[in-house]
C-alpha cells in the first residue's frame, strides 16, 4: 500500500525537554488517521513538524513521497497538503471572501475555480451570511470554519487538522464530518487530533496514541475487535485506569 505519510525516529527536543520521541508513523494513502493523544502528549508539536512549520531535532519525514526538510520539496509538498494548525493563522483584515481569494492566488488557482469553490464553501460552512465581516470579529468556531475552508480550497491529497471540532457547533461539526468522509471516500487521507474520541471512533480508520512524546499505539480500529471501544482502550494505553474511580469526597454523601 502506497504511504501518504511516514516518519522514521522522528523527535524534538526544546532545551533538555524532549516533546516528540522517536516516533514512527505509517499512514497510507486513503486511510482517515485519527492521532491521539493527553494534553501535552506531543501531537501538535508532531503536526507542525510533519507540515514543515518546525524543524526536528532527528530523525526523518515523507510527506506524499516529498521531504518537507528539503528546500526544493517543501514547496512542491505544501501545494498538495491542507492545514488547520492549533493556532489559527488567519488575516484578521480581511473579510472571509478576500480571505479565501488570497489563499487561492497563492496556490495559482485559475479565477473562474477559485470562485465556484468560495461560492460552495462560504454557504456549506455556514459563514456566507458573514462574508463581509472581517475574520477578526469571527468567533473561535467561525474562524475554525474559515481555517477548513482554506484548507480545502486548492483540493489537497492530505489534510492535517488539528483539533477541527474544538469550539464548533453540533450541526457545523456535522457538516465537517461530512465534508471528511467525502474527503477520504474519493482517495485522498486525513490524519487528525482531536480529544472529542467519539468523533475519531465514528470517522476514522486508523489511529496512533501518542503518549509523553513516545507512540505507544498504531493500528487499524478494525483491529480493536472485541476489545472494547476506542475510548476504553485509549484509557488502557495512557494509563487512566488509575484515576477512573476517582470521586470529590463531598459528592459521595447525600446531600442534606
Amino acid at each position: 500500500m502506497e504511504l501518504a505519510l511516514q516518519t522514521s525516529e522522528l523527535s524534538r527536543s526544546f532545551d533538555s525537554f524532549c516533546a516528540v520521541d522517536k516516533v514512527d508513523l505509517r499512514v497510507e494513502r486513503g486511510t482517515f488517521y485519527g492521532f491521539l493523544g493527553p494534553n501535552g502528549a506531543g501531537k501538535s508539536t508532531t503536526i507542525k513538524m510533519l507540515t514543515g512549520l518546525l524543524a526536528p531535532s532527528s530523525g526523518r519525514i515523507r510527506v506524499l513521497d516529498l521531504d518537507p526538510l528539503d528546500p526544493a520539496q517543501a514547496l512542491a509538498m505544501k501545494a498538495r497538503i491542507g492545514v488547520v494548525p492549533e493556532d489559527l493563522a488567519l488575516f484578521d483584515n480581511l473579510t472571509a471572501r478576500e480571505h479565501l481569494t488570497f489563499l487561492g492566488r497563492m496556490h495559482s488557482m485559475d479565477k473562474q475555480v477559485l470562485r465556484k469553490r468560495i461560492d460552495e464553501l462560504l454557504p456549506l460552512l455556514d459563514l456566507e451570511k458573514d462574508e463581509k465581516k472581517l475574520t477578526i470579529e469571527y468567533s473561535h468556531g467561525m474562524k475554525k470554519k474559515l481555517a477548513l475552508a482554506g484548507a480545502l480550497l486548492h483540493d489537497p491529497d492530505l489534510l492535517f487538522l488539528d483539533e477541527p471540532f474544538e469550539g464548533v457547533d453540533a450541526v457545523a461539526s456535522r457538516t465537517i464530518r461530512q465534508i471528511l468522509a467525502s474527503f477520504v471516500e474519493r482517495g485522498s487521507t486525513v490524519f487528525l487530533t482531536s480529544h472529542v474520541l467519539e468523533i475519531v471512533e465514528r470517522l476514522c480508520t486508523h489511529v496512533g496514541i501518542i503518549k509523553g512524546g513516545r507512540l505507544v499505539e498504531q493500528t487499524a480500529l478494525a483491529d480493536l475487535g472485541s476489545g472494547g471501544s476506542l475510548e476504553q482502550r485509549f484509557l488502557e494505553v495512557v494509563g487512566a485506569d488509575a484515576v477512573a474511580g476517582a470521586q470529590l469526597s463531598w459528592l459521595g454523601e447525600a446531600k442534606a
